[in-house]
């Protein structure tokens, strides 16, 4: 979803978590829109604060489904960057994309950064499950103030929608920098294009409802970013902001998730999910005729609602900027 996947909580200190094998880093994503591999926002909220461990089944459901877009994403990184000693995974979430990179990069430690302590909890539960706890750490920390203390610098920081959860992105672009290793990867997702669920004609309403949907989230988007605390105002030029950080920019590309209708349970469930938020988050700057219209959508009870109609997809595009640190 828009969701980026969204941060912005913590304790404000950065400590490192696990047994005596964690010497790795950690990561952080996500939104979040991660996560999905990073977090969950925007469109899930009209509000701007948000407890990402309540999001937690929300972040799993969108980064899991939201997967084939980011296996395509990993091989693409694992093209210029074939061996990483040490990955940050920053603004983590529950670790889903960690575990994606520490099967595309097995020689790798895995850190993962969240500021959230529940769902660092999660990510270290599901690397127990899939089998390399050996070589994944966590570090709680508000990537505002950077990523916390990494044992070495890191050959490659994730930083999946993630970003725009902090007041002052260039400065927590420069902390990243400092804890790139000389020549090291950053690798930032932001921006690409809203999800979308539903024809433009649902049958249901005026067409065209959810382009009026997003033009609230941006609205709330804009709002949430100027309440951040220490929020600057910045282009989201992420490439010249990527070289204004010290980086050299290598390379853009998006990625597309395309399901098409029918879709699966999963798929079904999320879009189900996602829409259920967006009623919730944006009622306020929708009006009575969308709100209704909404609710049709989402009333089991209803033979036109997204439960059982089948011209629901899911269709988005996610955006990465690679910047790399001068040897």
């Amino acid at each position: 979803m828009t969701q980026d996947h969204d941060h912005g909580h913590g304790s404000g200190c950065a400590h490192q978590q696990g047994g005596t094998q964690d010497r790795g880093r950690h990561q952080g994503g996500a939104h979040g829109h991660g996560g999905a591999g990073g977090h969950a926002h925007g469109d899930s909220h009209g509000h701007t604060h948000m407890d990402f461990g309540q999001m937690l089944p929300l972040l799993v459901q969108e980064a899991e489904l939201f997967m084939p877009a980011y296996v395509q994403a990993a091989d693409w990184l694992r093209e210029q960057r074939p061996d990483p000693g040490l990955i940050v995974d920053a603004g983590s979430g529950p670790g889903v994309i960690s575990g994606l990179f520490a099967e595309k990069f097995p020689g790798a430690r895995i850190v993962a950064v969240d500021g959230a302590e529940p769902l660092l909890e999660e990510a270290r539960a599901r690397a127990g499950r899939l089998g390399f706890a050996d070589r994944f750490s966590t570090i709680e920390a508000e990537l505002s103030e950077g990523i916390g203390d990494l044992e070495y610098p890191a050959d490659l920081l994730w930083a999946s929608r993630s970003l725009h959860h902090v007041g002052d992105q260039r400065a927590a672009l420069t902390g990243f920098v400092r804890s790139l290793a000389p020549g090291g990867t950053l690798a930032l997702l932001e921006g690409g294009l809203p999800t979308r669920f539903l024809p433009r004609d649902t049958g249901i309403g005026r067409p065209g409802l959810e382009a009026r949907i997003d033009a609230v989230h941006d609205e709330w988007f804009t709002r949430m970013r100027t309440e951040l605390p220490g929020s600057v105002a910045e282009t989201e030029d992420w490439p010249a902001l990527l070289e204004a950080v010290g980086l050299r920019h290598t390379a853009t590309r998006t990625f597309l998730l395309d399901l098409p209708a029918p879709v699966s349970d999963e798929a079904r469930a999320f879009a189900v999910t996602a829409l259920t938020r967006r009623r919730e988050g944006l009622a306020e700057g929708l009006d009575a005729e969308d709100l209704a219209t909404l609710d049709r959508l989402l009333d089991p009870a209803d033979k036109a609602s997204a439960h059982h109609r089948s011209d629901v997809f899911v269709l988005t595009a996610m955006t990465v900027y690679v910047g790399v640190k001068p040897e």
